[in-house]
């Protein structure tokens, strides 16, 4: 265990001091390409910590697991009695950005509860931090995270806040709803006037951001989301569909043909696509349409947003009821 340590310190020491050459390239593109000051580069990212525990963090595969037990991390009491809550708290905005943008309120309550409880839980990593590691010592997605540690050195200068108080996930998403740093620059926005967007101390702010975000990405206002189906199994063009992805591409009326069946009325000329959910006992078919596709744009699984969909109705349900 001691050698472990020694060993986990001294390749600290060694990556974050002197810097190494990429460190070096990069600080030169981002004074070449967005004039900042080199010195000042050079010294931020010489107190930079690399950390080795988030490369471990990154590299777990996600865990199979069924439908129902993933499902059961979300929708419940908890995060229905603090979703109901935070839609009491801070209903006028909620309104606004539904209004504004399309999007329901319980859609944006429910993807800030999934994402960060309401704000109780952002993530104790130093961004800066976060990003340097990965994009420097994560060679599979190195290009991906350079990208996103250059966006939030931009973010900063934007923004004004010093690069070191921000703390996010060991991804370095940021803030109630977990914007990356990119999405962050793309799709926050100021909603309540006070001239700055605020992701990480203002729910006002988050609450129309996540809804711009989504309208952004296509999200179709009043639009169906799923609706529950019965598919053959057995049929011949199943795998086929079903190996289509979770993108829209066939018709209600090609589905139907597959002996893809919705148990509610839907247009036949609506795009849809395949969902399978797995639980310990049964499988669950589901027709997902364009506002089901916009969620996992946001988080590319469908249990995550079958997830935001189930607790969305529930927190709705929940507060409609206590309103009686």
């Amino acid at each position: 265990m001691l050698i472990g340590l020694l060993l986990i310190s001294w390749s600290t020491v060694l990556i974050a001091s002197p810097l190494r050459l990429e460190i070096k390239h990069f600080i030169n593109e981002m004074v070449a390409q967005h004039g900042f000051n080199q010195s000042k580069l050079e010294d931020v990212f010489s107190r930079v910590q690399f950390q080795p525990s988030i490369i471990n963090l990154i590299s777990v595969p996600a865990s199979s697991i069924p439908w129902n037990k993933y499902r059961s991390r979300f929708i419940n009491l908890q995060h229905i009695k603090s979703g109901v809550n935070f839609w009491n708290e801070h209903e006028r905005k909620l309104e606004e950005a539904s209004q504004a943008f399309g999007v329901p309120e319980e859609i944006i309550v429910a993807i800030i509860g999934i994402e960060t409880a309401y704000g109780a839980t952002t993530g104790k990593h130093r961004v800066i931090d976060a990003l340097t590691t990965l994009a420097f010592d994560f060679p599979r997605r190195a290009d991906f995270f350079r990208s996103e540690l250059e966006q939030y050195l931009l973010l900063a200068q934007e923004q004004g806040f010093d690069l070191f108080n921000i703390k996010g996930s060991y991804a370095g998403a940021i803030g109630f709803p977990q914007f990356m740093p990119g999405s962050y620059r793309r799709y926050a926005i100021d909603f309540d006037g006070d001239g700055k967007a605020d992701l990480t101390g203002n729910a006002a702010d988050a609450i129309g951001s996540v809804a711009n975000y989504l309208k952004e990405y296509g999200w179709e206002a009043g639009g169906p989301i799923v609706a529950r189906a019965h598919a053959l199994i057995e049929g011949d063009h199943y795998q086929e569909i079903l190996l289509a992805g979770i993108e829209p591409v066939h018709t209600v009326r090609k589905l139907r043909e597959a002996n893809i069946i919705p148990l509610e009325k839907m247009d036949d000329e609506r795009l849809a696509a395949l969902i399978e959910l797995k639980d310990d006992d049964n499988i669950q078919h589901w027709l997902g349409f364009q506002n089901f596709y916009v969620i996992t744009r946001y988080n590319r699984s469908i249990f995550y947003a079958m997830s935001v969909l189930q607790l969305a109705e529930a927190i709705r349900a929940t507060r409609n009821s206590s309103l009686r």
